[in-house]
């Protein structure tokens, strides 16, 4: 089941009930005392539970043997219309929320840190900028009452989607009608007052957080400290033709650790690989991101170094963005193509991935591209396409999120202006002699 709602519809509310909500589900409900009841009926079928929760939409997925789907049915149908909440469980989720928070902070990869950074950055307190995790301050705050009155808004039947795979698609639909029609929620089934609708507003801006991450993994080979920098740019939407030009665009930058980079001789040919890890080998990382939404997107480049080097840094990621609207080769764009391609049918050849597209298609469009479709839409892209939307993406002001020691960190003023020039570089700084 699929849920169009996540840490994008809060703002009304506190934030963090989609953190809540995900740590919670697959615990007691009205058929099943606890979450033990719940393992052990799957277990029958083989079966296995997992809720994920994005920005904009939460997945209660189960993997089972098909002969079990009345009962899998039956079960999600439970777990998402009937969850009891029960203030033990709830106390639990507050402690796994808690120490998640510390992890978070701790751990040696800052990726999941700086994504949220770049979202707060790139939509400053709204939509897909509002925080994905929940703030230590609400952990007490949030409790049954404001999940149901939560949950009365967005767990409603045109914000949901039964999806499966490997089975028989009326044997669905016989199941949903049994379980999931016209069932009253443990909330009730009052009229939705306030769905928020709004349309995510990119404001670009900057988030930076000092930190210390001299001590990030000790061990026999730590770690070097490293600064990390995401410097990202509106691109657009999931439902618009832009869409597989961006796909394909952040493709061809690809990019990645420096670790990997082997040099042309491992068939690294991404632009992030040549122009940027083999020829600047003191820089850890360099991957282009695309985040994309129903009514917004963003393209990012992450990029990790030593502290002193960040100026210089920088300077190398505007370069790259200001050199995507450049000339670009036929070989290198169907090399890219070709990429996006093998990825996409390599990714639908498990069945979690084609639940999670199929669900997630018909959420957004109640309708799903087929596979050859997407390959036809990847094969038309041409070089004019690339140069079209970058050129458009250059017009918009920057989001930047920077993480660790930022003291040769460039102004957010001279980073705009470093992507608004012809060639990408920062203006020059002219120190003072007396």
């Amino acid at each position: 089941v699929l849920v169009s709602s996540g840490s994008r519809h809060e703002a009304k509310y506190l934030s963090g009930i989609t953190h809540f909500l995900e740590k919670l589900a697959f615990s007691s409900s009205a058929q099943f005392a606890s979450k033990d009841e719940i393992l052990l009926t799957l277990e029958k079928h083989g079966g296995i539970c997992d809720c994920q929760a994005s920005r904009d939409t939460i997945m209660y997925a189960v993997s089972a043997d098909a002969k079990g789907l009345d009962t899998v049915v039956g079960l999600l149908a439970d777990v998402v219309l009937q969850p009891r909440f029960s203030d033990e469980e709830m106390e639990m989720t507050r402690m796994a929320i808690r120490f998640e928070l510390e992890d978070l902070n701790m751990r040696p990869d800052p990726e999941p840190l700086l994504t949220e950074m770049i979202h707060a950055a790139a939509y400053r307190e709204n939509t897909v900028g509002l925080n994905r995790f929940c703030p230590v301050e609400n952990t007490d705050k949030i409790n049954r009452d404001v999940l149901h009155s939560y949950l009365r808004n967005y767990y409603t039947p045109d914000r949901m989607v039964l999806a499966g795979v490997g089975i028989e698609h009326e044997q669905l639909v016989e199941c949903a009608k049994k379980y999931l029609l016209g069932v009253e929620p443990v909330w009730g089934s009052t009229r939705t007052r306030d769905v928020d609708r709004s349309v995510a507003q990119y404001t670009g801006g900057i988030v930076k957080v000092e930190k210390d991450m001299s001590d990030v993994s000790l061990g026999p080979t730590p770690i070097p400290e490293l600064t990390h920098i995401m410097i990202g740019l509106e691109s657009c939407s999931f439902l618009e033709e832009d869409f597989i030009p961006f796909a394909v665009l952040n493709m061809m930058m690809g990019g990645g650790g420096s670790f990997s980079a082997g040099g042309p001789g491992k068939g690294m040919f991404t632009r992030l690989y040549l122009n940027v890890l083999n020829r600047h080998h003191w820089m850890y990382n360099a991957t282009s991101y695309h985040h994309s939404y129903e009514d917004t997107g963003l393209l990012c480049i992450h990029a990790s170094a030593d502290p002193k080097q960040v100026r210089e840094m920088v300077e190398i990621i505007t370069r790259e963005f200001i050199l995507m609207a450049g000339a670009l080769g036929e070989v290198e764009l169907e090399r890219a193509k070709t990429q996006l391609k093998s990825m996409l049918m390599m990714n639908l050849e498990s069945r979690p991935v084609i639940f999670e597209d199929v669900g997630r298609q018909v959420l957004a469009t109640n309708t799903r591209k087929l596979p050859h479709e997407l390959c036809a839409l990847i094969s038309d892209v041409k070089p004019a396409d690339i140069k079209r939307v970058v050129t458009k993406m250059l017009q918009n002001k920057p989001a930047v999120a920077a993480l660790g020691d930022l003291t040769d960190l460039p102004t957010y003023e001279h980073i705009q202006a470093a992507l608004s020039s012809k060639d990408g570089r920062l203006p020059r700084l002219y120190r003072l002699f007396r």
